[in-house]
């Protein structure tokens, strides 16, 4: 990994303005040092609001988003803009029509303006808007506009993102809420019917009042309605006051904390997806497996599924045969604990204790299995000491045996009497057939070692809360 460069990220922190279009043009393009850079900027992000403002082409989002900037400056907020545009077919990036509308921001150096691509990303956002809000959040902007594409209904992905999200109507556009409703009229919290100055927006405020008066939010909030010309600046001034009441409520009631949870959520399994089809692109299938793989589904010799699973089979291996083994109803499988076989708790735990830092969670004794436990929890696995509290026990033979050493590893499954029928019938050979109640009161059930490459396999059925 490309080693950080510190007077760069002093640079984004001062809010220096070459730097930060530099950082967002090195997310966008996914630099290596991109990830290095933002794992230096986001512990000190998180302090800014994110307002996302969607609504259909021509609603007038770019220069209501203007005007908004205006009358934070005018409050003494540094704000950061970001403008979704649709790709470029000839650059691949943003068309920049955004930035033009808005140039009598240009010259304040209290406002940030920044177009991006989709880059063909659906939802009405960039796939790097996140890491850009990163970069503008750190570089000290307190107020962040995003402005989405403006494409239609499902341009919802901007909730997601958001602390607040502003959906823009306006009269004129035909059956406007009908058009909207299956989509982004369920994620708005304030709706603005802007151009409000023109015929019909009377209409669009009754339609909104009477949907809104159907159902109830689970947050409790109440969407307002807000009528706005951004072209003269009316209303804008009730809308940022409108803005600081939902983050009023929001504080209050908790909503912005279970709203970024939920997005930090989503983000992680998003990054996830993508550094797992990035690594898969750049090993089976960069070797000219593809083409191959290809010519074998035009003449029907294989199909889609099982060539990906090949792939996912190469790229983790052991993987296709672990989960043919332990197939689960729900849930994955998961290591829940290593047991190592001691001859005296007394002798041992003090030197695990130094190891790891901490005290054992929890001693007990386990008359069943003639052995007593010292656990030791490790994020969201354990480390079992297990010393024989009889001369024939397993632990006492197999210490006889084999010395002090890893006895068995732990594994949960989520249904264990289907998966110790699964595993019977693919020719696994049992310890025990039928779970049985070991330690904590958990229900386990043992693989015989001869099946499992001469290790002895506990498995434990998952507690689901």
């Amino acid at each position: 990994m490309p080693e950080i460069d510190h007077e760069f990220v002093e640079k984004i922190l001062a809010g220096d303005r070459r730097a930060i279009a530099r950082a967002i043009s090195s997310v966008e393009n996914r630099d290596a040092a991109a990830v290095p850079m933002l794992r230096e900027l986001f512990p000190k992000a998180g302090r800014a609001r994110v307002v996302g403002l969607t609504g259909s082409p021509g609603a007038g989002k770019s220069t209501l988003v203007e005007k908004l900037a205006v009358e934070y400056r005018r409050r003494g907020a540094r704000v950061g803009i970001l403008a979704v545009d649709p790709t470029s077919p000839f650059s691949g990036g943003a068309i920049l029509g955004d930035r033009v509308r808005m140039q009598s921001l240009a010259h304040d150096a209290g406002v940030y303006i920044r177009s991006m691509a989709t880059r063909g990303q659906l939802g009405g956002l960039a796939p790097t808007t996140q890491d850009a809000v990163t970069v503008l959040d750190a570089a000290g902007c307190e107020i962040i506009l995003i402005e989405t594409v403006g494409v239609g209904q499902d341009e919802v992905e901007v909730a997601r993102l958001a602390d607040v999200t502003v959906l823009l109507l306006v009269p004129g556009l035909g059956d406007d809420i009908q058009t909207f409703k299956a989509g982004v009229m369920e994620i708005a919290d304030i709706y603005a019917i802007n151009k409000a100055d023109r015929e019909g927006a009377d209409r669009v405020e009754q339609e909104v009042t009477a949907m809104l008066s159907l159902a109830t939010r689970p947050d409790g909030w109440r969407p307002p309605i807000i009528k706005t010309v951004a072209t003269t600046g009316q209303g804008i001034t009730d809308l940022v006051e409108t803005l600081n009441e939902f983050y009023a409520f929001s504080e209050k009631n908790n909503v912005t904390g279970v709203r970024r949870r939920e997005h930090w959520r989503s983000r992680l399994l998003d990054l996830l997806r993508q550094t797992l089809f990035e690594r898969a692109v750049a090993g089976p299938l960069l070797d000219g497996s593809l083409d191959r793989q290809v010519a074998d589904l035009l003449s029907h010799q294989r199909d889609p599924h099982q060539i990906v699973e090949e792939i996912i089979a190469a790229l983790l291996p052991g993987s296709a045969n672990c989960q043919a083994a332990l197939s689960l109803s729900r849930g994955v499988v998961r290591i829940h604990h290593l047991g190592i076989a001691v001859e005296s708790l007394r002798r041992a735990v003090p030197i695990f204790q130094k190891l790891l830092g901490k005290a054992p969670e929890a001693e007990e004794t386990v008359a069943e299995q003639q052995v007593r436990v010292a656990a030791f929890r490790l994020g969201d696995s354990c480390l079992e000491l297990l010393e024989s509290t009889d001369g024939d026990s397993p632990i006492a033979r197999f210490i006889a045996q084999r010395g002090q050493g890893i006895h068995h590893v732990a594994l949960t499954v989520a249904d264990l009497p289907k998966t110790l029928r699964k595993l019977e019938s693919d020719g696994v050979r049992l310890i025990d057939r039928q779970p049985r109640v070991g330690a904590g009161d958990e229900h386990i059930a043992f693989l015989h070692p001869s099946s499992t490459a001469g290790v002895l396999i506990e498995l434990i059925e998952e507690r689901w809360r």
